[in-house]
């Protein structure tokens, strides 16, 4: 756990004011989970990434996607050499641990489409063969809010459901800027991170996060609330079991971060956003009412979380 926290400092000290998005990614490494990052341009979010990769020693990909980017682009292609009078197969950006897809939605719907193989399954199908990616992989994608209607490709329900996370990030604070200003206004754009732990380390902790212990009043509390989503009058696409299933690693995730072998309710309430929001869909009566964050807070005080005491 000490490592952990080391790990955690390192990168507070690279990336200023993002202490809660980083516990984030690094809780969807640990369960080989993606993010989805959403904010406006020029907000730290490459850095965040490159800095996150090179804290694990991990290999870094960017790809900047926009319209014309094929999905060839993203997995590979199988090319003929025509020195050596062979087909030659070459892997794309995919083979990395950590991949950033820059702008996912300038993409089009069939080159977003190229990275579901890849962050279901953790392989990729070029003409016939399947690679399978390093470990630990992950994907952290951005998108920018800002020109939603300009050129961009929303992505449908059923990539947004492969993300672990979906975080929004904000501005910073006004110490949060002047600290960024003493810190990187001599080199904008270059943050850079020591080589904290292994990817061998990160492998350790995925399967210890696997044995984190999940009491039967906790299962039930996840299936009350992913159930309640269903059958709420304001909610037309409720949580999937992919989603419950989620939610349920996250909150193992977040109970091995905090030092602890087991899950208590604090844990789920902590995920439930940037697990849940993106994968549910107001109806039209309940978006001119309310936001679905605020149908989510509501809907959780509907529901009794158990006794923590009761599930250790």
């Amino acid at each position: 756990m000490h490592d952990i926290k080391l790990l955690q400092e390192e990168l507070n000290k690279a990336i200023v004011g993002r202490e809660k998005e980083i516990n984030f990614m690094l809780m969807g490494l640990l369960v080989q989970g993606h993010v989805l990052l959403e904010s406006v341009p020029g907000s730290g979010k490459t850095m965040m990434a490159k800095a996150f990769a090179e804290a694990i020693q991990g290999e870094f990909k960017r790809l900047q996607f926009t319209p014309d980017v094929l999905p060839s682009d993203v997995t590979g292609i199988s090319f003929f050499h025509p020195q050596q009078q062979s087909f030659i197969l070459r892997v794309g950006p995919v083979m990395s641990n950590i991949l950033l897809a820059d702008e996912i939605n300038r993409a089009t719907p069939r080159t977003q489409s190229s990275l579901l193989e890849a962050m279901e399954e953790k392989q990729v199908s070029i003409d016939g063969e399947t690679i399978k990616l390093p470990s630990p992989f992950m994907v952290i994608a951005t998108q920018n809010p800002v020109e939603s209607q300009q050129g961009t490709f929303p992505l449908p329900a059923a990539q947004l459901d492969r993300f672990l996370f979906k975080l929004s990030i904000g501005y910073p604070t006004i110490a949060e800027e002047r600290v960024i200003l003493q810190q990187f206004g001599r080199s904008p754009g270059e943050v850079h991170s020591q080589k904290v732990v292994s990817l061998e380390q990160i492998e350790k902790w995925s399967q210890q996060v696997k044995e984190v212990v999940v009491h039967e009043d906790i299962l039930t509390y996840i299936i009350q609330i992913v159930h309640s989503t269903r059958n709420h009058p304001y909610i037309e696409l409720g949580l999937s079991s992919r989603a419950s299933l989620a939610l349920l690693q996250a909150a193992k995730a977040n109970a091995f971060i905090n030092g602890r072998m087991f899950v208590i309710p604090d844990d789920v309430k902590s995920v439930v956003e940037p697990v849940c929001l993106h994968r549910m869909k107001l109806s039209s009566e309940g978006m001119l009412i309310h936001d679905m964050a605020e149908v989510m807070k509501e809907l959780l005080k509907t529901i009794e979380a158990p006794v923590e005491a009761n599930t250790r």
